[in-house]
């Protein structure tokens, strides 16, 4: 906890005064309201609330997948609000990694090859894309299992392979987006904890949006988030 605390003295996230509306045909919808918060450089933090509260939303504004309304949004010393598409598919290949409720996988490709196809479109060399593949599954336990596609894998195994997947291209920054939703507990304690560790062990600042209140006793801090806002902190 202590090397966390020293870490998080630099942020490597932050909003300033975000604000995100959406357009729907019936009204103006409201995601964020003025938000201004901040992670630290290496710390593993959670954003608990119930559906539509806003934490997928912040998720996608860090990731770059979608633009606010106003307000600034610095990533890793990157104002990812200023940037143009082809930097942002550049900072979304190497800069962020993303872990989804759905594991993402391409069925017809083995959990080796998925791991090695966004190495592959980054540049990275063939011998190197197996190795670290490899190493990233042993890291999780399922060395044994780089050759099973997904169908052949059970779905923390799965979602394990897309927490690997997350770190290919080795992104300081991991964006959780309700991991633990279609695990059971044990597997969504496995899953809570791999994410904690990489925070602890790895250093990677790792960010999760999830209402499974297990993940309140796995994470070190936890941001409780409604209507757009950030409430507290515990």
């Amino acid at each position: 906890m202590d090397a966390q605390r020293t870490a998080a003295s630099t942020p490597a996230a932050r909003l300033e005064n975000v604000s995100k509306v959406y357009d729907t045909a019936a009204a103006k919808v409201v995601a964020l309201q003025d938000l201004s918060w901040e992670v630290g450089a290496g710390e593993a933090v959670a954003l608990m609330g119930p559906s539509g509260c806003g934490k997928t939303t912040v998720l996608n504004l860090l990731g770059g997948m979608d633009r606010p309304s106003g307000g600034a949004i610095w990533v890793d010393g990157n104002d990812v609000a200023a940037m143009g598409e082809r930097a942002l598919e550049q900072y979304r290949l190497r800069k962020v990694g993303f872990v989804f409720q759905f594991f993402n996988l391409i069925p017809s490709l083995s959990a080796l090859e998925n791991l090695e196809l966004p190495m592959l479109i980054a540049g990275t060399p063939a011998p190197e894309r197996r190795s670290r593949a490899e190493a990233l599954l042993d890291s999780v336990g399922l060395r044994e299992k780089g050759f099973k596609r997904p169908e052949e894998l059970s779905g923390g195994e799965q979602q394990r392979v897309a927490v690997c997947l997350a770190l290919v291209n080795d992104p300081q920054i991991i964006l959780a987006d309700e991991p633990t939703g279609n695990l059971d507990s044990a597997n969504g304690k496995i899953i809570s904890n791999i994410l904690v560790d990489l925070a602890r062990k790895r250093g990677k600042t790792v960010i999760v949006a999830s209402h499974d209140p297990k993940v309140v006793e796995t994470f070190p801090r936890v941001f409780h988030m409604r209507d757009g806002v950030i409430e507290r902190a515990a």
